[in-house]
């Protein structure tokens, strides 16, 4: 894993040379050099000082290194206006390694440390590079909704350490029956995630950052919280099952009625961002169940959701670009003015929607069966939540790329090269990789 930060740290100097494409040509390299070393095995490789990798942290810093490269093509603006570029791909790249650390931590209190470490990348990423004033408030939300629920899961790691001398996460065996050590401990995932209730940050977030602050918060950010319940859930086995039935209920009813909020949204980016709260509701909820299908599935639903997420705020900011606005009374008629754009609202939109042959599919139906089986009754609130899905994805497409143009726009092109390519590497692994979907099984 050393060689990994390594080599992140010898990219700084490109940043600050401003080799802006090198440097993402260097991230994809990165990302490909990681790839040779995919390991079929559910025990930890490459380990070196107290880093190493299990197949749930490897896809997950393979996630980060492919979004963060995909970051940095979707910020060509950063670079033709020359708005603090250097800045940005130094924040970017620290924004990496504290991902790769805490992915890679085998310590519980080291993936704590560089859990919040990542938030101060992104934080920079949004008050420094978003569009409106309400920026800073969207910061403040962001840090205090993490900071608050976080503080809880300090003390709970101590006291564990207190009474069982480890935390290492492969010796993580004893077993706590304790209901408040279990909500300091998993409260920060929660928020993270994040859960109905304390999710009102993220729609700030993404509404005000700029398109890498979305991608980051919607490709990776989340998934933080999701990796920290898998982890956890080892030791509230006891526990969980007496109060885990109260979440699930919490997140499957909450994604729900996040749906019915998706569909009164006129601004693209908080339709998009709403739409994480329910995918990842139910993700949440199959971690929760405890079982190796709601493990895995919630596993594949993650990657899934932080490509597909990442793609559509890519394709959101695309329209921003041209047309200034992210109102969907503004963004309308787009089919006659940019059809090749439109092929792509369609191709991203129809896997939010959890259409074949996208991750996606796979995803929902190992989740719908773990839930299923969890508790037979919620079978209703599942029909609800995916019927929901297809309301508001088609709602999206339908608002934006049909009906009379705005007649206030101006001529623009309809792509360009790197556009098009930045598309099309969130979409391809999207829907390719559910032709080797076993490999994202074998962890547990």
């Amino acid at each position: 894993m050393m060689k990994f930060l390594f080599v992140l740290f010898m990219m700084v100097p490109l940043g600050f040379l401003n080799y802006f494409w090198l440097l993402q040509f260097a991230m994809i390299f990165a990302s490909f050099m990681f790839i040779l070393g995919f390991s079929v095995n559910f025990m930890y490789m490459h380990v070196s000082y107290c880093l190493g990798v299990d197949l749930v942290s490897y896809l997950m810093i393979l996630l980060s290194f492919w979004v963060c490269s995909l970051m940095l093509m979707a910020s060509g603006k950063i670079y033709l206006t020359q708005f603090w570029s250097q800045m940005f791909t130094f924040v970017l790249l620290m924004l990496m390694v504290s991902l790769l650390m805490a992915f890679g931590a085998m310590n519980l209190f080291m993936f704590y440390i560089f859990f919040e470490v990542s938030l101060i990348p992104t934080l920079m990423l949004v008050m420094g590079w978003g569009y409106q004033p309400e920026r800073l408030q969207a910061g403040v939300y962001l840090l205090f909704y993490t900071m608050l629920a976080s503080l809880p899961m300090m003390l709970a790691i101590f006291f564990y350490y207190l009474k069982h001398g480890t935390l290492e996460f492969y010796s993580l065996v004893h077993e706590l029956d304790e209901v408040l050590l279990y909500l300091c401990m998993n409260t920060v995932f929660y928020v993270k995630i994040p859960l109905f209730f304390i999710h009102l940050w993220l729609p700030k977030a993404h509404v005000e950052a700029p398109v890498s602050g979305s991608m980051i918060l919607a490709g990776i950010m989340l998934k933080l919280g999701g990796y920290g319940l898998m982890r956890m859930m080892v030791v509230f086995m006891t526990v969980g099952s007496k109060i885990n039935c109260f979440f699930i209920g919490l997140s499957m009813i909450g994604g729900f009625i996040v749906s019915l909020i998706c569909l009164r949204q006129s601004d693209v980016k908080a339709l998009i961002a709403y739409s994480s709260v329910a995918h990842m509701g139910m993700a949440v909820s199959g971690v929760l169940t405890m079982s190796y299908w709601g493990m895995s599935g919630a596993l594949m639903m993650m990657i899934a959701h932080g490509l597909c997420s990442s793609g559509l705020f890519c394709l959101a900011n695309l329209n921003y670009e041209r047309i200034s606005s992210r109102s969907l009374y503004l963004n309308k008629g787009l089919i006659n003015i940019m059809p090749s754009l439109s092929l792509w609202w369609f191709l991203f939109v129809s896997s939010n929607m959890a259409a074949p042959p996208s991750l996606n599919l796979m995803g929902e139906i190992m989740l719908i069966n773990s839930i299923l089986s969890y508790e037979s009754f919620n079978m209703i609130v599942l029909m609800m939540l995916s019927f929901m899905g297809a309301a508001y994805s088609l709602y999206l497409y339908a608002f934006s790329q049909h009906g009379k143009v705005y007649m206030g726009l101006k001529a623009f092109s309809t792509g360009s090269f790197r556009e098009y390519l930045l598309l099309l590497l969130h979409w391809f692994p999207l829907n390719v990789l559910i032709l080797k979907g076993e490999l994202l099984c074998l962890w547990l």
